[in-house]
């Protein structure tokens, strides 16, 4: 039957577009796809297959290549000649590592699915998928995942289910475009802070999140520069809409620049530049968000301007009792 479906898509010569091989037994890829260059869709999921032959690399018209359920090892390097390729299935195989350099010609690549692999570690050249709008890697080894996936501007779906992560780099504040996070099921203690993302669904029960408590300082004074004490009287004043500071601050660009890096605490709502102590608190998650519904509660950054506003307020906040 296998022989039959090549026979008939070799027939079609430049013209045939599909080939679906689903299921064959087959355990070596087809070394005749040289003679397909206009293919466009290559299906060969749940085969035996341990390796791509060579002859892959001329398929520069392929859009969905299919290699789910195999025995692949690798993601190979004969990949990066497929420019074209918008979605890419090796779900189900053995893969351990990214060949070097096979992100560089995959610039075009839409979806990645890597789910149920043996991954323990991404290469920084992921960034290289510029496009990339839907990567799943769930069910594999993964204990991090590097800063540099953080900058795929394009990524609006990120599965990590059922890895060993422990933590999150903070550069995930960078993913703007990204809607839909999971990671259900991993080893992390602390999420970074990622409110200002759009998401619309987040998933991460089964990960040991904990609240972190603030702690006092060790000095209670304050001691603020001149600049710090001349900044927050004219954010505060900005904030009051004051006529003769808002004439003032609009000649002098300087100052409005300084002034631009101001931050509001969390406890009194006034705004700062140095921040005197930063802390976490869990709250209830967004009405926008789809959130499963074993999590309750999303960690919230809080920073706070001075010890005299965190002994006022602080306690009653973070449940402390006062000593």
């Amino acid at each position: 039957m296998t022989e039959k479906m090549l026979v008939r898509a070799l027939k079609g010569g430049k013209n045939t577009r599909i080939v679906t091989l689903n299921g064959k037994k087959i355990t070596k890829m087809p070394s005749v796809l040289d003679k397909l260059p206009g293919l466009k869709t290559l299906d060969l999921q749940n085969n035996q297959i341990p390796k791509v032959c060579s002859e892959i690399s001329t398929l520069t018209q392929l859009t969905v290549l299919n290699l789910g359920n195999n025995l692949l090892k690798e993601i190979p390097e004969e990949m990066k000649y497929l420019t074209s390729l918008k979605k890419l299935h090796l779900f189900g195989n053995k893969i351990r590592k990214f060949a070097s350099g096979v992100c560089d010609g995959l610039q075009n690549l839409i979806l990645l699915n890597l789910n149920n692999n043996r991954l323990t570690w991404l290469p920084q050249e992921i960034s290289r998928l510029k496009r990339l709008k839907y990567l799943s890697i769930n069910h594999n080894q993964l204990a991090r995942i590097p800063k540099e996936l953080c900058f795929l501007k394009n990524l609006s779906e990120l599965h990590l289910n059922y890895n060993q992560l422990i933590c999150i780099p903070e550069e995930i504040k960078f993913l703007k475009k990204l809607q839909k996070f999971l990671l259900v099921r991993n080893n992390i203690e602390f999420l970074p802070k990622f409110q200002n993302l759009k998401l619309r669904e987040f998933y991460c029960e089964g990960n040991p999140l904990f609240l972190k408590e603030p702690v006092t300082a060790v000095q209670q004074d304050d001691a603020w520069s001149l600049q710090e004490i001349t900044s927050r009287f004219i954010m505060n004043e900005l904030a009051k809409k004051n006529p003769l500071v808002m004439q003032a601050i609009a000649r002098h660009p300087l100052v409005k620049n300084i002034i631009s890096q101001r931050r509001k605490c969390g406890l009194c709502g006034k705004y700062f530049l140095k921040i005197w102590l930063e802390c976490v608190e869990f709250v209830r998650p967004s009405k926008r968000w789809k959130i499963s519904g074993n999590l309750q509660l999303v960690p919230l950054q809080i920073l706070i301007c001075s010890y005299k506003c965190f002994n006022q307020r602080g306690p009653n906040l973070f449940g402390i009792a006062q000593v």
